[in-house]
């Protein structure tokens, strides 16, 4: 394979053939980065335009599992359904290349992304929309823009730019930025939580003994949430990369781009005439649509009111001026929703620019669920369940890069059944917006929990929807963690923001509902604490944001959050745990010296602790780390005190016996061929029945009881056993 083009970035290096392969493609491009192999294609259908108002584009990401030298686990051996990670990836390249097609492209168009080597530290998103901008921008389709992907991580308090996925393992900030050289058009944000040691406060240290050795430490769980003003800069370091790499594209694959094509795109032209009759005649009724916030209700209503306006002007009403009438009542609805916004400051539910809508929390309202949470902002409504498991419930994955399987044992699930937007639909198999919107929750809170071997799964059902169901996943996936009674290192909720501009004059919205999201200009989630951020995503619908608005956002989606979060925090004052059903784990640390005498001999010690108090134990031998899982808590404090108990006891030196000598040791249990002495460091012998008594002894309970003292001698040794005889 030649490569005609070699493009030097930070951190890496890229090499694209064009033209070698898929020659039958509107569009190919074959990268190579390291060891990575991949092949983007682009073909569009010329003989076909859809009729409806989208954009009929499809992107696929595609990994073949011997791009990693591994044939695929399960009983098929061949690839079936996409990954999450392929879907992902899938929804990242259409998100960033979907806003690159002109107004009216109707042509079906397919992005296929398939990975035909990779290496194990390739970081497949970033290469993957290379790869299908570098395909789109050669082929004969006349989009003339470039679109590139840029990773920043925050490792070690520093930023790297295109890290390896070594280093982004041990990164605590994630950001994924896409755009053109002019325009940042997508950002996918996260942060990681880690685990650190403190020095433990109010501890007051003895001036006679040395400080580094007294001073105790706690070991923290952290979320690692960053502060606006940090991203900001971030953003602003990571763009400028992204603006230079795009230049770098387009100059360099200037000279392989096919001849272009011409397409049609289809003509949208609103009848003006339509529009003045509706604003001259109509807008009482449309303000009365834009009042009814559910999405079915406002579509019943405009619908109403275009069987209105055809019993007055019969002259529209065949089914091409009908359709023109549709465009028309729409343009005339957006332009409103728009004006009274950008104009008055005031939204089409008369809120103010800044509010969020009224919030009720309710916890645990299912009975045998471990925990659950109904959230409802407004008319958005998310039922958020938690069940808690073990190591085992862990959701085994296998990805490209790893070198062997993975266990996911914090799992958000997002499920949109169409009766939550009052559309009659069958509940079909998970789509790629249930699975992003679930993703996003996840990433969210998963930096605010220490799970320490426990699996969670939280599960969303979105039961109403009128804008963010997945900001309302992550408030209600919030609640019922705290409800499951699983610590948290911060308070996070989401809000979506929005925006609406007109040239210079621009508005920004808090708490946007689905008319505004359709209507505005941008979609952008943020999840966080009061002090940082956790999680972000933003598509930017009108080719660019400036980095002093995105700020303001920013900040005003700040102060939306704090809001949240002051209502969420006074209703965990009121949570009442489900004791019945929720289990409860408990982890601590003893002495591993210790841990002989805490299992006992042949276990005896333990099956005891677990038997009194019903719960199930484990102990790393190792490290000393104990972990006490059981039906209820008092059950499990119990058992963590004895636990303790036996842990923090003086230690009793231990002797070394020798065969003659003598001991006063306690009667600890009888049996029918004799009975076990406790000797004075706790060791335990037997005393056979015959040697119990100098005469015939038919029953040994009949010479002496449990808690005796006698006194006895060692008679000999049986490996670790010792017999003892009456002294």
């Amino acid at each position: 394979m030649t490569y005609d083009v070699n493009i030097e970035l930070e951190n890496r290096v890229e090499d694209y053939s064009f033209g070698d392969v898929a020659r039958q493609a509107n569009g190919s491009a074959w990268l190579k980065s390291g060891d990575s192999v991949i092949l983007a294609t682009v073909v569009i259908d010329e003989t076909e335009i859809v009729k409806d108002d989208f954009l009929p584009l499809t992107v696929q990401y595609i990994e073949k599992t011997y791009a990693a030298g591994k044939i695929p686990g399960g009983f098929f051996k061949r690839e079936t359904k996409p990954s999450d990670f392929e879907t992902l990836t899938s929804r990242i390249v259409d998100r960033s290349l979907r806003p690159l097609f002109p107004k009216g492209f109707g042509h079906p168009t397919q992005i296929t992304i398939m990975v035909f080597s990779a290496g194990s530290d390739a970081d497949l998103q970033v290469l993957a929309l290379n790869a299908a901008s570098a395909a789109l921008y050669t082929s004969d389709i006349d989009i003339n823009t470039s679109v590139s992907a840029v990773r920043a991580a925050k490792v070690d308090g520093e930023l790297v730019l295109n890290p390896t996925l070594s280093q982004l393992k041990e990164a605590t900030l994630d950001l994924y930025l896409s755009g053109t050289k002019d325009d940042l058009l997508m950002i996918e944000m996260r942060s990681f939580g880690s685990n650190e040691t403190q020095i433990e406060e109010n501890y007051i240290i003895d001036p006679m003994i040395d400080p580094a050795l007294s001073m105790p430490s706690i070991l923290v769980h952290k979320s690692n949430a960053i502060a606006e003003d940090e991203l900001i800069k971030i953003f602003e370091k990571t763009q400028n990369a992204l603006f230079a790499s795009n230049t770098k594209y387009e100059e360099a694959f200037g000279d392989y781009k096919k001849e272009t094509v011409a397409i049609e795109c289809k003509a949208h032209v609103i009848n003006t005439e339509m529009q003045t009759y509706i604003r001259d005649n109509h807008m009482s009724d449309i303000a009365a649509a834009m009042n009814q916030m559910a999405k079915s209700e406002r579509s019943t209503a405009l619908r109403q009111l275009r069987k209105n306006i055809i019993k007055t002007k019969t002259e529209w009403s065949d089914v091409e001026q009908e359709v023109s009438l549709k465009d028309a009542i729409e343009s005339v609805k957006k332009e409103q929703v728009r004006s009274q916004i950008l104009n008055e400051r005031v939204r089409a539910d008369g809120r103010a620019l800044t509010e969020v809508r009224p919030i009720s929390i309710s916890t645990n309202v299912l009975p045998k669920a471990h925990s659950s949470c109904l959230f409802t902002r407004g008319e958005t409504q998310a039922l958020v369940v938690l069940t808690m498991g073990g190591p085992k419930d862990a959701q085994m994955f296998e990805s490209l890069t790893d070198a062997g399987t993975q266990n996911e044992n914090f799992m958000v699930h997002y499920n949109f059944p169409g009766f939550s937007v009052g559309e009659a639909s069958p509940i079909m198999g998970t789509k790629r917006r249930e699975l992003g919107h679930g993703n996003l929750a996840k990433r969210a809170l998963e930096p605010i929990v220490d799970l320490d071997g426990q699996t969670v799964r939280l599960v969303s059902e979105i039961l109403e929807s009128n804008g963010s169901s997945s900001m309302a996943t992550v408030c209600g996936g919030y609640m019922a963690l705290r409800a499951a009674d699983i610590d948290t290192s911060d308070t996070v909720a989401g809000i979506a923001m929005g925006m609406v501009s007109d040239g210079d004059k621009y508005a920004i919205l808090s708490d946007i509902m689905g008319l505004e999201d359709h209507d505005g200009d941008m979609d952008f989630k943020v999840t966080g604490s009061k002090d940082g951020i956790t999680a972000m995503q933003m598509d930017i619908k009108l080719g660019g944001i400036s980095l002093d608005i995105l700020k303001e956002a920013l900040y005003q989606a700040k102060d939306g959050r704090s809001h949240i979060i002051d209502i969420m925090i006074d209703a965990e004052q009121k949570i009442e745990f489900n004791d019945g059903v929720l289990p409860s784990t408990d982890f601590f640390h003893i002495d591993p010296s210790v841990i002989g005498e805490v299992i006992g001999q042949a276990g005896k010690v333990i099956r005891e602790i677990i038997e009194k108090f019903e719960v199930a134990i484990d102990i790393d031998k190792k490290d000393g780390k104990v972990k006490v899982t059981g039906k209820n808590k008092s059950a499990v404090l119990g058992a963590r005190e004895h636990i303790e108990g036996i842990a923090n006891s003086p230690k009793i030196e231990k002797i070394k016996y020798q065969v003659g000598d003598k001991y006063e040791g306690v009667v600890k249990k009888i049996v029918d061929f004799g009975a076990f002495i406790g000797l004075p460091d706790g060791t335990d012998g037997l005393i056979h029945i015959s040697k119990i008594s100098d005469q015939r002894v038919e029953k040994v309970s009949d010479v002496v009881s449990e808690g005796d003292k006698i006194m006895v001698e060692i008679l000999e040794f049986k490996g670790n056993k010792i017999s003892l005889g009456r002294a």
